[in-house]
């Protein structure tokens, strides 16, 4: 009698174990009686490389790839591993480290040159659909890259023409990408004493594009062969694009596009709506979604819609792009990075827009199973497949373009089929906290200062202050590190300041609201939250307006009474989830700029104990920062709160202050 084999297939995720949003968990179960292979099935299907996860895996020459697993009972006296050219396990991580942190920097810096481009294009008139937003913060930004705002008229001064600061600024932050020499000019909006750490350091970037390049040659077969010259080198480029590309690209969008202040909105895929053509936009880039959402409010392209037997137009967004409108516009997240796919299996989404950066290649496989169009838009950004479209943006063009892409997803509706599930989930959130609107708060418009967050640090209300951001990642439990970390900061009266994914993550869950504040907060950070009307976390924008958290922590140490660094701030930072080179690139410049960060999931320097050393210790003694690695999100906020009291003890504010009703009296007495 012979054996039946039985055949397996591939593993399907548990939809409980995948993620802790209802929502997510829905359209798993639905992508599973459809047949469709999403993002959480693969993980479960394909596990990571064990030493391409330790860092010591090299293919930066044709005799490799040079694998250099530590052995399994660890290392014992001198560590002899080495691959073909006599590269040790440092100096192989170290090189793989540096190419993240290369190809992270390129990806934000390379978006800041492009919304760069088309101001300068709006700055000279050479576009309609693009003006000057805000003229206060051109204003605010022009003296930084040395641009005067005013000139002498016969011994009068005057406020020059606004279309004049925009071309010079405009020209003066292009140059910023690949100036011949000099350094980057926003390097001095950080604390002095950082200024000068990073001066005496050798670590001042001379311009984006060089340090991008100078990582590349340096990590090539046979170049620079010293871990601690190869981290110095991405130190500079991380700060190019911190202090760069990124704060470049922050500050241009607002100037373009308006300066978020706090607005409301939805979060999740409930957002979306059955009865309306639904238009998903999703990326990093807002200069073509800006387009689509003024097209998308035009009473004739919303006529246009009903007349093909859609109610309306429900425009949202996933990932960073969703990000930027939501803070401009109040335009709903229909979810974070690992939803993407999920989005389209809702039966729902007419047209998802993709311009660049955390896209899956597999959304094509997923929309051949439904009539969702999806759309490239970018030059450097298209999908093999045959059922993709390719509409390349142009911003001399740029309201035709988009709506181009709004009629096409139009009509398009009518080739829905009827079999549509929607996910009823969906969580109020307030956005929008720049730089500016936080100042607002705290002090209204004409006594704006960061005085009064300083002044409740000190006091002992809020106990710090954290910053989280990065993506999702399918090796672990979707959303549920980023939501777990934030509930038990807040529950210790820590503030966060939120970008990217985690910013969604966050809103989906209900963290974005006032009101979250007296359910989930400590008594002090409740206190503040309640008294100046805002939520416990504050969403700062997308992955590159990180600067945001920078400028702001700087605005901190301006104020006085905290330190005069940024590392004297009882500060941390985390990202919990993270997936992205871009991670890595923000992760070095975070810590050189002197704030304790953590990353969950994993390191690629495990297999490299002394590179890794390196990162997670000697880079406090010289930036007064440091890396961290802790994947359960519990002991994540534990590490952070330990740094954020150690930091409170050195400042001499770890004491708990009475409250003391001061007579006239007190008051001479304190001032004599």
């Amino acid at each position: 009698m012979s054996e039946e084999k039985s055949v397996k297939g591939p593993k399907l995720a548990d939809p409980v174990k995948a993620s802790i949003d209802v929502a997510t968990q829905e359209m798993i179960r639905r992508s599973h009686d459809l047949g469709i292979e999403t993002v959480f099935d693969r993980a479960e299907n394909m596990k990571p490389c064990n030493i391409g996860v330790q860092g010591t895996c090299c293919k930066n020459c044709a005799m490799g790839p040079c694998r250099l697993p530590l052995p399994k009972a660890g290392i014992e006296g001198e560590d002899t591993r080495k691959g073909l050219c006599g590269a040790t396990a440092n100096t192989i991580a170290a090189r793989n480290f540096a190419r993240m942190v290369a190809a992270g920097a390129a990806a934000h810096s390379d978006h800041g040159r492009c919304v760069a481009e088309v101001f300068l294009s709006a700055a000279r008139k050479e576009t309609e659909a693009y003006k000057i937003k805000d003229e206060i913060k051109l204003r605010a930004v022009a003296p930084h890259l040395g641009v005067e705002t005013t000139v002498e008229i016969d011994g009068e001064i005057k406020d020059r023409e606004i279309d004049e600061i925009a071309v010079e600024v405009a020209e003066k932050a292009i140059a910023e990408w690949g100036k011949p020499d000099g350094e980057l000019l926003y390097l001095k909006r950080a604390p002095e004493p950082l200024y000068e750490k990073w001066k005496k350091n050798g670590v001042l970037p001379r311009n984006i594009d060089r340090e991008i390049v100078e990582i590349m040659h340096r990590t090539h077969m046979g170049v620079d062969q010293d871990y601690k010259n190869i981290i110095k080198q991405c130190t500079r480029a991380s700060l190019a694009d911190g202090w760069g590309g990124s704060m470049l690209a922050t500050d241009l969008q607002d100037i373009l596009f308006g300066t978020p202040s706090p607005i409301s909105s939805e979060a999740n895929l409930g957002v979306m709506k059955k009865d309306h053509v639904n238009i998903i936009v999703h990326g990093h880039e807002p200069v073509l979604s800006e387009m689509i959402v003024a097209v998308t409010q035009k009473a004739e392209i919303i006529e246009y819609a009903k007349s093909k037997g859609a109610k309306g137009i429900q425009l949202s967004g996933i990932c960073c792009t969703a990000n930027e409108i939501f803070q401009r516009h109040g335009i709903p997240h229909a979810g974070t990075f690992l939803q993407q796919e999920l989005a389209i299996i809702t039966g729902a989404c007419d047209a998802m827009v993709v311009d660049v950066q955390c896209v899956f290649q597999n959304l094509a496989n997923v929309a051949k199973c439904f009539h969702t169009k999806i759309v490239t838009t970018h030059p450097i950004a298209k999908i093999e497949q045959d059922n993709v479209l390719h509409v390349e943006f142009d911003e001399h063009y740029a309201l035709e373009d988009a709506e181009k892409i709004v009629k096409m997803a139009i009509d398009n509706f009518t080739n829905r089929g009827t079999d549509v599930m929607i996910p009823q989930h969906k969580s109020a959130s307030v956005g929008g906290f720049s730089v500016e609107s936080i100042l607002y708060h705290l002090g209204g418009t004409f006594r704006g200062s960061y005085y009064t967050l300083n002044d409740n640090i000190i006091n002992g209300r809020i106990r710090g202050i954290a910053a989280l951001a990065g993506c999702n990642n399918a090796r672990t439990k979707h959303n549920d590190s980023h939501i777990t970390l934030c509930k038990e900061l807040i529950k210790n009266d820590v503030i966060v300041l939120t970008t990217g994914c985690n910013g969604i993550a966050c809103a989906m869950e209900g963290l974005l609201t006032p009101e979250s504040a007296a359910v989930h907060c400590g008594p002090g950070l409740a206190e503040v939250c309640e008294t100046v009307g805002i939520p416990p976390v504050l969403h700062m924008g997308s992955c590159v307006d990180i600067s945001r958290i920078l400028l702001a922590a700087t605005a901190v140490v301006n104020a006085g009474g905290l330190g005069k660094d940024l590392c004297d701030l009882p500060a941390a930072a985390c990202a919990p989830e993270w997936m992205s080179e871009k991670a890595i690139s923000i992760g070095q410049y975070v810590v050189s700029s002197g704030i304790y960060t953590v990353f969950g999931v994993t390191l690629p320097t495990s297999g490299a104990p002394v590179f890794h050393d390196y990162l997670s210790k000697d880079m406090e003694k010289i930036y007064g920062g440091r890396w961290d690695i802790e994947a359960d999100p519990i002991k994540q906020a534990e590490l952070m709160i330990a740094h954020i009291d150690k930091k409170r003890k050195e400042l001499g504010i770890d004491k708990t202050r009475e409250r003391v009703l001061m007579d006239m009296a007190d008051r001479q007495a304190l001032e004599m």
